[in-house]
């Protein structure tokens, strides 16, 4: 089989590691790929849809898998479909759900799916007053794609009135927050569970946890994620089948009757309030770091997985994971995430211990190659995975790890998997 796969993050690093691992796959393209992906596979620098779809032709590429939401929203999957192309993940009008927050819970609201209280409006009066109608916190959050930055939790009245007024004058996230979603906030703790859908069957993936603030002890500002562990002692059998029951069977009915059935990822960020799931948000690819640490406990072959999603093929298979967990720490750039860092380069120390080499491994992210060598540009670095029998076993892996890792400026939370391991 020769897959491709679209993005440059850690997430389709992850994923490009699990297909090469994979006996079905002969050969693997990334686009674009970064500056490590090539240890991987070959990167193709085609930015156009339309051509890259005339690639995968070319090239007998058999299944393409899409990564990050920006292609999703723009519509990849259509371009690709109309040349009767392989492709997962889901059509530009399902990808709605990701793209608009408005759409979102305007659709969880029509389908009887458990959210918050929420307005969605453009109206910075109405705002205002919906605001003074909640007890702070108080969640902003911009109607469009922000790179996972669109989420202010305001811990009063006044601050979230000025989210919102930066919002709408377009000063905070241009035109992806001319329209806001206000929602009281919910005391809980907060998940991150996967389903594998076909647009009519799907697969639940083991529950994780994400880390979203910048510092230790989930201080500083919030980030695309700083670390994250799966499958979290937080969740039993009996919040497993509230989701499938609650969430997902009414998304995936409801997605059918808006002529949009929902194929690919379906990226739920749930909070768990008094054992019931609550639908914070969704979004229509692999979180990442969720899927880093997600990849390496699939037993079942990527290839099998991937393909029979985008195929209409679930209810065939029989999807299998290690009896493991992950714990997978980022390593960001000095200025992040306030600004962009001067390249430096990554030197990974020669290991030695079995222990790591065996079960540890690092997906790489935002690098460069130049010259054989690999340089850190700007962001999150990369996301160094432990494997163990048990999360604390996971975590001193993947921290063992992050000390042969060195480059100027390296930033790193120590604290990745507390919430399972306090």
């Amino acid at each position: 089989m020769r897959v491709m796969v679209i993005g440059s993050g850690g997430r389709e690093f992850a994923i490009g590691r699990v297909l090469k691992q994979d006996p079905a796959v002969t050969k693997l393209y990334f686009a674009p790929g970064n500056g490590a992906t090539t240890m991987l596979g070959e990167n193709v620098s085609i930015k156009d849809y339309g051509e890259l779809a005339q690639f995968a032709l070319d090239n007998a590429i058999d299944l393409t898998i899409v990564g990050p939401e920006g292609p999703l929203s723009e519509g990849v999957v259509d371009v690709f479909k109309a040349k009767n192309l392989v492709i997962f993940g889901p059509s530009k009008a399902a990808a709605q759900l990701e793209g608009s927050k408005v759409y979102m819970k305007n659709f969880l609201a029509k389908n009887g799916i458990p959210t918050a209280r929420y307005l969605e409006t453009d109206h910075i009066g109405d705002a205002f007053k919906f605001i003074e109608s909640l007890t702070p916190p108080v969640v902003v959050k911009a109607d469009g794609l922000c790179a996972g930055k669109g989420v202010i939790i305001a811990m009063s009245h006044e601050e979230a009135k000025v989210a919102v007024s930066e919002m709408l004058s377009g000063k905070a996230f241009g035109d992806a927050g001319k329209r806001v979603v206000i929602e009281e906030f919910l005391d809980g703790y907060e998940l991150s569970m996967f389903a594998l859908c076909d647009g009519k069957d799907f697969i639940l993936l083991p529950a994780a946890q994400d880390h979203k603030r910048l510092l230790d002890n989930d201080e500083g500002p919030n980030t695309g994620g700083m670390g994250a562990y799966a499958p979290t002692p937080l969740v039993d059998d009996v919040i497993y089948e509230k989701v499938k029951d609650r969430i997902v069977r009414p998304t995936l009915k409801g997605m059918q009757e808006e002529g949009a059935p929902f194929e690919g990822v379906l990226f739920i960020g749930l909070m768990i309030v008094n054992g019931e799931p609550i639908t914070l948000e969704f979004n229509v690819r692999f979180g990442d770091p969720e899927c880093e640490i997600l990849m390496p406990l699939l037993k079942t072959p990527a290839s099998e997985l991937f393909y029979k999603a985008a195929t209409k093929q679930l209810d065939t298979l029989n999807v299998e994971f290690h009896d493991k967990f992950a714990v997978g720490v980022v390593m960001a750039s000095r200025d992040y995430p306030y600004s962009n860092s001067e390249p430096a380069e990554i030197v990974v120390d020669e290991i030695h211990h079995s222990e790591i080499a065996e079960n540890a491994h690092i997906a790489y992210a935002g690098v460069s190659a130049e010259d054989g060598k690999l340089y850190a540009t700007g962001g999150r670095v990369l996301v160094c995975v432990g494997v163990g029998e048990s999360i604390k076993e996971a975590r001193d892996r993947a921290y063992m790890l992050c000390g042969q890792v060195h480059y100027a400026g390296k930033k790193l939370r120590t604290d990745i998997a507390y919430q399972a391991l306090r």
